[in-house]
């Protein structure tokens, strides 16, 4: 109970609240970091995805590239890119876009390459053109788990984002790192919850944009795929 109590205490120090190193400075920080690393994962990912997917090409090489992307140490690709390109923060989005791609990517492909055949045949014997049948036709249905591979791809970004802190670009790492440094339990359990409260609110986000830009129909299969 004493570390709860100092827990509360510490939440409720207004200098936490506050200055360029206050919960709502940390926490702009961590969700900037977090969200250029997942845009630009998604323009990365997503456009890949829907060619292969379509087309059927190349389906088998961005597989292997996002399993490959997957097996890497995100905390190495860091160090790596410090190593390349000095400290700031093109390493920690680097690293993240090399941990968001993946997912998004993954299940880009796989929504729009599951369309049934008998769906896409019919849309052509419409009239529809190559193109039209991807973005009117493959890309809804593929939306569930386009928006599956992206919610994974957001928690694990908010939850890696701590590494900023590594090469001192702030965000809720800092507590983690400072608190580590000077052996404060408390600090530390604080930069953890804030970082999985942030982890939940993006999840609640995601269920918030799924019930906006998925079809009713279609929600049901997206919770099967989950």
């Amino acid at each position: 109970m004493d570390i709860l109590n100092e827990l509360a205490a510490w939440f409720a120090d207004p200098a936490q609240w506050t200055g360029p190193a206050g919960i709502p400075a940390r926490m702009g920080e961590h969700v900037y970091y977090s969200l250029l690393g997942l845009l630009i994962s998604a323009a990365i990912a997503v456009p890949i995805g829907l060619l292969t997917g379509h087309t059927g090409v190349g389906g088998f090489f961005s597989a292997s590239l996002a399993n490959f992307a997957r097996a890497l140490p995100t905390i190495g690709v860091l160090f790596l890119i410090v190593l390349a390109a000095g400290i700031g923060l093109v390493p920690v989005v680097a690293a993240l876009v090399a941990l968001a791609v993946p997912p998004i990517l993954v299940n880009t492909h796989e929504g729009v390459r599951g369309v049934e055949p008998r769906l896409k045949d019919a849309a052509l014997g419409m009239g529809m053109r190559g193109h039209e049948v991807l973005f009117k036709l493959e890309l809804p249905v593929a939306t569930p788990l386009i928006l599956i591979g992206m919610r994974t791809a957001a928690v694990q970004v908010v939850a890696t984002a701590t590494i900023a802190a590594y090469v001192g670009v702030g965000g809720l790492g800092r507590y983690i790192v400072d608190g580590q440094a000077r052996q404060d339990l408390t600090m530390m359990l604080g930069g953890s919850v804030l970082v999985v409260a942030l982890a939940v609110v993006t999840t609640l986000l995601f269920a918030g944009l799924r019930r906006l830009l998925v079809a009713p129909g279609l929600r049901s299969e997206a919770a099967a795929a989950r």
